[in-house]
């Protein structure tokens, strides 16, 4: 569900929302499209600054890791087994960061780690 309208985002997720890695939410496109039109292009959420590139975007992540956020430890374990944001892939170190998201209670966390089990 969008956090801003609350109304169900389709499937696929990935296709018809953005993530933004300063809150940690996914914000529906309709939202997202709603508050570029008014004038508003930092986080449709929180109102911070979106990161222009990976390595801000890393350190807004590393920010909220330090708060021990189960969203962003799982968002980073997810990168690690992508590879994505200029990352190494590193499916331990993601398997690691996933239990940890898991134990703090994110249900996402959980799914990825059935997933990598899986495979």
């Amino acid at each position: 569900f969008c956090p801003i309208c609350t109304l169900p985002i389709p499937l696929p997720i990935n296709v018809h929302s953005v993530f933004n890695v300063c809150c940690m939410k996914r914000i529906c496109h309709g939202c997202n499209v709603a508050a570029k039109k008014s004038g508003l292009f930092d986080c449709p959420f929180c109102r911070t600054h979106i990161p222009k590139n990976g390595a801000d975007g890393l350190a807004m992540v590393q920010t909220r890791l330090e708060k021990k956020d189960p969203e962003a430890i799982n968002f980073l374990g997810a990168e690690y087994y992508y590879a994505s944001l200029g990352m190494r892939k590193d499916i331990r170190k993601a398997v690691e960061l996933w239990s940890e998201a898991a134990k703090l209670g994110s249900i996402e966390a959980l799914c990825h780690l059935g997933v990598a089990y899986y495979e």
